[in-house]
C-alpha cells in the first residue's frame, strides 16, 4: 500500500503541513533550509519510529513545542491511519487504526520506507549499529515471526545485562532462552541475506562497476556454538557488566579486493555501494512480496558525475516503488514528470 496522506505537525521547522500523495513520484522542492529534508525525514520516522538523521527523537521537535505528531493514512481497501507522537516528557507512542503499538517496530508493517540521502555513504563508513538496522529492516518483511523473535531476544538481553550489571548469579539463568532466539535471528538472517544476495550483486555492478564481496557475522566466533561462546565470555561479562556476544554484536561486512571497503572506497563510491544495498532490499521486497515501499530521495544527484547518476537514474527508474524527491528546482526530472509536486518555504508546504 502506499502512503496517500502525511500530515505533520511540531517536526523541524515544520509547524503544520498536510500532503495528499500521488502513489508513484512526488517532488518536493524549495532553496535550501526550507524544510525539504525535514519532510522525508517525518515519512521515515511514520514508517521505522526514528530518524535516518539523529537518533534523539527529542530534537525533532519544533522549538517551542512540547511534542511532535506524524499522522499517515495509506490507500488500499481498507485503508489504514497510522500514527506517531514524540514528546519532551512522555517519550514515544504510536498508533495502528486507533490501537496502540507495543513497539515502533510494528509501524513497518503500515508503512514500508526506505531512504537515499546524501548521508548514506555512512552505512558503509560507521560501525555495525547501521548495518544491522539495514538488514533487520528487510528481514522483519519477510520472515514472519522475526518481530516478535527480536522483542523477546531484546528484553532477555536487557535481563541478562541487568543481572550482569549487578554482579547477580542469576545472569546465567537467561542463558537459555538468549541461546534459543538468538540462534533464530542469526538463522533468519543469514537466510534473507543470501536471497538478497544476488539482487545486491547485480545493482552495485551495474551501479558502481566495482565488485566487492559481503558476508555476515552472527556476533559470535564463527567455529563456536552461540552457548560455547557465552561460557566462553563469561567472565569478560561479568566484569563489563553486559553481554559480549550474541545477534545483537552482529556486522555486514563488505570488501573490495580484500580489503576492507570503507579504507579503499572513495565518498562517492561508497554512497554507490550503500545505495545498491537499498535498492536491492527494494527488488527483493517486490519480486518476493510485490511490495511497493515508499523510496525517500534527498537530493539524489548529490557527489555523482554524470555518468554514475544515469546508472543510478536507470536503477531507480525500474523500480516498482512510491517515491518521494526533492530538489532545490521545480523542473526537476530525473525518474520522469512528477505526478505531484509541492513547494515548501520557511516550513509551510504548498502544492503547484
Amino acid at each position: 500500500m502506499a502512503l496517500e496522506q502525511l500530515v505533520v505537525d511540531d517536526f523541524r521547522c515544520l509547524q503544520h503541513v498536510e500532503l495528499e500523495l500521488s502513489p508513484k513520484l512526488n517532488l518536493v522542492w524549495g532553496e535550501n533550509g526550507a524544510g525539504k529534508t525535514s519532510i522525508l525525514e517525518a515519512a521515515f520516522v511514520l514508517g521505522r519510529g526514528r530518524s535516518f538523521r539523529t537518533r534523539l527523537s527529542e530534537r525533532l521537535i519544533r522549538q517551542g513545542a512540547e511534542r511532535f505528531v506524524v499522522f499517515g493514512r495509506t490507500d488500499g481497501t481498507p485503508s489504514q491511519s497510522v500514527g506517531i507522537e514524540v514528546s519532551k516528557l512522555g517519550g514515544a507512542r504510536a498508533r495502528l487504526d486507533g490501537r496502540n503499538l507495543e513497539s515502533l517496530s510494528e509501524l513497518s508493517a503500515a508503512v514500508s520506507v526506505q531512504a537515499i540521502d546524501p548521508e548514506i555513504h555512512k552505512l558503509i563508513e560507521q560501525g555495525p549499529e547501521r548495518r544491522r538496522r539495514w538488514l533487520d529492516w528487510l528481514v522483519f518483511h519477510v520472515e514472519p515471526n522475526f518481530g516478535s523473535v527480536w522483542t523477546r531476544y531484546s528484553r532477555c538481553l536487557r535481563q541478562r545485562n541487568a543481572a550482569l550489571r549487578s554482579h547477580s548469579a542469576t545472569a546465567s539463568v537467561w542463558d537459555p532462552e538468549l541461546i534459543s532466539l538468538g540462534n533464530l535471528l542469526a538463522d533468519a538472517r543469514s537466510r534473507v541475506l543470501e536471497r538478497l544476495r544476488p539482487f545486491w550483486e547485480q545493482t552495485v555492478v551495474a551501479l558502481s562497476g566495482l565488485d566487492p564481496t559481503m558476508s555476515m557475522t552472527r556476533g559470535w566466533a564463527h567455529d563456536l556454538t552461540l552457548d560455547d561462546a557465552l561460557a566462553a565470555a563469561g567472565e569478560r561479562d561479568r566484569i563489563r557488566g553486559s553481554s559480549s556476544v550474541g545477534p545483537h554484536r552482529m556486522d555486514i561486512h563488505l570488501r573490495l579486493h580484500g580489503k576492507v571497503a570503507r579504507d579503499v572506497l572513495s565518498r562517492g563510491q561508497q554512497k554507490l555501494v550503500a545505495a545498491s544495498m537499498v535498492i536491492a532490499q527494494l527488488k527483493l521486497l517486490n519480486w518476493e512480496l510485490g511490495l511497493r515501499p515508499l523510496l525517500l530521495l534527498d537530493d539524489p544527484a548529490a557527489e555523482l558525475d554524470d555518468q554514475r547518476l544515469r546508472h543510478f537514474v536507470s536503477e531507480i527508474g525500474a523500480l516498482n516503488c512510491q517515491m518521494l524527491i526533492t530538489s532545490l528546482r521545480s523542473e526537476t526530472q530525473l525518474f520522469g514528470v512528477p505526478d505531484r509536486v509541492f513547494h515548501v518555504e520557511h516550513g509551510a508546504v504548498e502544492r503547484v
